[in-house]
């Protein structure tokens, strides 16, 4: 309980000191996401995120095995953003979320099935444009990954 407290008050202190609390996409903004993930074999993937609230994004990933070509998965996604929340800069990104999806099976080891992921990422823009994007997660899909994020 003790290391909870703690935390919480990190957080608020944090939260003040950095307290700006701007979204790092707002309403009908774009970003266009790619990176390799850290399952077997060589996972890459390109996705798009679109901002339908300051808070809120969907959009939609697109991956493969580079290693054989054996399968390849296509995923809906939708995030929530933390960044006005916890009041942190926009230059910075913090959200969970969950995919939807399902796996095509290009080979005779990989099936097809669908798959339902949770994940949490964070993601840092080192100008207006450009950032890399750290992304934890599991599931029945990709794990984890990471990428770089281009603003629209």
């Amino acid at each position: 309980m003790k290391k909870l407290g703690a935390l919480l008050i990190v957080l608020m202190i944090g939260g003040a000191v950095f307290a700006q609390g701007k979204a790092p996409l707002s309403k009908g903004e774009k970003q266009l996401n790619f990176g390799v993930g850290f399952d077997g074999g060589v996972p890459v993937y390109v996705g798009i995120d679109y901002a339908v609230h300051d808070d809120i994004t969907i959009g939609g990933n697109i991956g493969f095995d580079l290693t054989g070509f054996d399968y390849m998965n296509l995923t809906v996604r939708g995030d929530y953003h933390w960044n006005r929340l916890i009041g942190i800069p926009d230059n910075w990104d913090f959200y969970a979320g969950v995919n939807f999806g399902g796996a095509i099976g290009l080979s005779k080891y990989y099936g097809n099935g669908l798959h339902v992921d949770i994940h949490v990422g964070g993601r840092y823009y080192w100008d207006e444009k450009w950032g890399i994007n750290l992304e934890l997660g599991g599931g029945t899909g990709f794990a984890s990954s990471l990428g770089v994020s281009m603003k629209l």
